[in-house]
């Protein structure tokens, strides 16, 4: 089938949306918490609620595009995205927040589980490796972007009467004088909105799903549950989602608390460079694992990763404003190491264990509360101790996982498959 590279580009461009609308949680965490006036335990749910969205619609998710198509999948995932945002910006409240960063979660586990079939239908098979990590490109992208934006809008809309944007002015009109980082949910809010106009108006290629890509029944997902090997996979993909959002969504509360840095600013820089880096490490993980099994790089990211942490915990205001945003550019590598020696070890039912596998982006939800709560009985740096248990965990994948097939790299002989035990 001949490439489709317009629908190439609207799925980068999903990647973008996704990424900017997931990943703007952590820099809005000091704000939630002095604007609603909650403890850090409340606003761990907030993040709760928008990660437990990808554990409830996963799967589900998978048989609905099996069933109805990409494109219906991804019209209705915007369009409740969209709700979400509208619902929120038109009553701002604690309560409702957390209905708004569900109902915003889910359409965003919806798009996760509707791109990937697309993307290698639109832009081939063989260039299927390569538009992957371009997307992730664009995810990183835009989680570099999101604080930025954050920051624009408060300190501009926070200036009466200096407005001189036609935007701002508009959006000041908008908002509670008091709670302009507000404003990012009307941005969603039309973004997802014209994500819906531009989707149903666009002509999709039919696409087939393999067999290995397949969701596949409720007793495919029970049977793979039952092996041990898969419960240790989806938590360390539960790990990596934990720690990933478990540093980007205190980063900037705990400079804020202990290195008297502004959240609005310096806070939310740090945030974006740990996003940057993020993208940058993952160009370095391309590299390396043409050299090295996936294995030892995994090993080797992850423990820096651990000194990165405890040096960011424990160290200068300095060191802490450098090792944070490290701490993203040697998580980098993590998510793909590890889904790939997870399906590389099993020889059947690749698309039902990818469902599992997803579903345990929940782990985002899950420690980011923990290290919340942690953070009102024991102090937020104590708190985030918890992280060296996850990234743990991850460390130890590195020592244990026995795939069936391991990653080429230069210099290696291909291999063959081996027989499941």
């Amino acid at each position: 089938m001949k490439r489709n590279l317009y629908i190439v580009g609207l799925i980068l461009l999903i990647f973008f949306v996704i990424s900017f609308l997931t990943n703007i949680i952590g820099p809005l965490v000091p704000d939630l918490i002095n604007d609603f006036q909650i403890s850090q335990t409340l606003a761990g749910f907030l993040i709760f609620a928008f990660f437990i969205a990808y554990g409830v619609m996963s799967i589900p998710s998978g048989m609905l595009v099996e069933k109805y198509g990409e494109k219906k999948v991804m019209v209705a995932a915007f369009f409740i995205s969209f709700l979400g945002a509208f619902l929120f910006v038109l009553k701002p409240s604690y309560f409702v927040y957390t209905i708004s960063l569900f109902m915003i979660g889910s359409g965003m586990a919806m798009l996760q589980v509707a791109i990937h079939p697309l993307l290698r239908v639109a832009g081939g098979e063989a260039e299927f490796a390569f538009n992957s990590v371009l997307g992730q490109m664009f995810f990183g992208l835009a989680s570099f972007l999101s604080p930025l934006v954050y920051s624009y809008f408060v300190l501009n809309l926070a200036k009466e009467g200096a407005n001189n944007s036609f935007i701002l002015d508009f959006m000041s009109g908008l908002i509670p004088a008091d709670l302009p980082w507000i404003s990012l949910y009307w941005v969603f809010a039309v973004v997802s909105l014209i994500m819906v106009a531009i989707i149903s108006l666009t002509r999709f290629p039919s696409v087939k799903l393999k067999e290995d890509e397949k969701v596949g029944a409720i007793a495919t997902h029970l049977e793979l549950l039952k092996k041990p090997m898969v419960i240790l996979y989806f938590l360390g993909i539960f790990c990596y989602v934990g720690s990933e959002q478990g540093v980007a969504n205190w980063i900037s509360k705990f400079l804020s608390t202990y290195h008297d840095v502004d959240p609005q600013t310096q806070g939310a820089k740090v945030v974006s460079l740990f996003w940057g880096l993020m993208t940058a490490g993952t160009l370095l993980g391309l590299v390396l694992l043409k050299f090295l099994d996936s294995r030892k790089v995994l090993i080797g990211f992850t423990a820096t990763a651990m000194i990165c942490l405890a040096a960011g915990l424990w160290g200068t205001k300095p060191i802490a404003l450098i090792a944070f945003p490290l701490i993203g550019f040697f998580a980098s590598v993590m998510w793909s190491v590890i889904v790939s020696l997870a399906l590389n070890s099993v020889s059947t039912h690749h698309g039902s264990f990818s469902g599992i596998l997803v579903t345990g982006i929940a782990g985002g939800a899950v420690v980011s509360f923990l290290v919340g709560w942690l953070g009102d009985l024991v102090g937020l740096k104590i708190g985030m101790l918890f992280l060296f248990l996850t990234l743990g965990y991850i460390l130890s994948i590195g020592f244990w996982s026995k795939p069936l097939i391991n990653n080429q790299t230069i210099g290696s002989k291909k291999q063959e498959p081996q027989v499941a035990n």
